[in-house]
């Protein structure tokens, strides 16, 4: 297993008489892309701030590559990528002032300019912030988090108000990211960019860790059940289904079915079973449990209630 470049330990932080996170504890593997998830107010960033050394934790032990984040701010910063909000970059900057102030604040740097073609922002290399797109604002605030080459980046709610076409464009840089040979940590809110960049997922709520492991295992201790839905005119199917050993429910109205079942072989039984007696089926699909599914179960309501 590889060794955690972060690790925290009952970690608390309260802000007067509201607790925002309450004994929290995590480890961030090395190289791997981990998540920290859950809805707006549930501890995310605080959590990440703590680990970043921007704001000191009330109780609890950090350790982010082997230092403290507050005693050894200034080793750490050299050694760590943060992504920046929009509050800290003024409207009027140009990309590339952006991109040198940044580098100023470190000892070593990589090349500005191959960074921003990199990223696909060297057409924007003199226009100014406010002029840049949504998706383009987040690809220069990871520029400005690559600039010194670190080990370990930080990103916090990175594609937030994308449209889905420029969310997918910085799931790529992400994923790039990590193969490059650093290690993500980042919060999000949206469970299908979690299930889509994270190999494992810490679910936050009210400051509280629910659940932690990949999301195929926090799907499959959760949520196990899948549904197999198809049309047929077939006769006698419902009753057919009904009979498989993998099947807990059948649901038919008038010529759609939906069978519920849990298991690796499942939908290969209903596959079987529906080529052996010979049904005509259209509109087959499968409904697998995704990350929603599992923190509705835990938490009892949505994310976006």
């Amino acid at each position: 297993m590889p060794p955690a470049v972060i690790s925290i330990a009952h970690l608390r932080k309260t802000y007067g008489a509201t607790i925002a996170v309450d004994d929290v504890s995590l480890e961030v593997r090395e190289g791997e892309i981990f998540g920290l998830i859950g809805p707006n107010g549930a501890g995310k960033t605080t959590t990440m701030e703590c680990a970043q050394g921007s704001r000191a934790a009330d109780g609890g032990v950090i350790s982010v590559l082997g230092l403290d984040p507050q005693r050894d701010a200034d080793a750490l910063r050299q050694r760590i990528g943060v992504q920046h909000q929009e509050a800290h970059l003024q409207k009027r900057i140009k990309v590339w002032e952006a991109v040198d102030l940044w580098a100023s604040l470190y000892k070593h740097t990589v090349d500005g300019d191959a960074l921003l073609a990199r990223l696909g922002l060297e057409g924007k290399r003199d226009t100014r912030f406010m002029n840049l797109s949504g998706g383009q604002k987040q690809r220069l605030f990871i520029a400005l988090a690559l600039i010194h080459e670190p080990t370990l980046v930080f990103l916090d709610e990175l594609t937030t108000g994308l449209d889905p076409q420029a969310r997918r464009a910085i799931w790529e840089l992400v994923t790039d990211i990590r193969r490059r040979g650093a290690t993500v940590f980042l919060t999000t809110h949206l469970m299908e960019e979690a299930e889509r960049l994270c190999d494992r997922v810490a679910i936050i709520e009210h400051g509280r860790l629910i659940a932690l492991g990949t999301p195929a295992e926090l799907v499959r201790a959760n949520c196990p059940v899948v549904r197999v839905v198809f049309t047929s005119e077939s006769d006698g199917v419902a009753e057919r289904m009904r009979r498989l050993p993998t099947a807990q429910a059948v649901v038919s109205q008038g010529s759609t079915h939906t069978i519920s079942g849990e298991g690796d072989d499942f939908v290969t039984d209903v596959i079987h079973c529906i080529a052996g007696d010979g049904f005509r089926v259209s509109g087959f699909r499968t409904e697998i449990p995704t990350l929603e599914d599992v923190f509705l179960k835990l938490t009892g309501h949505g994310l976006r209630d």
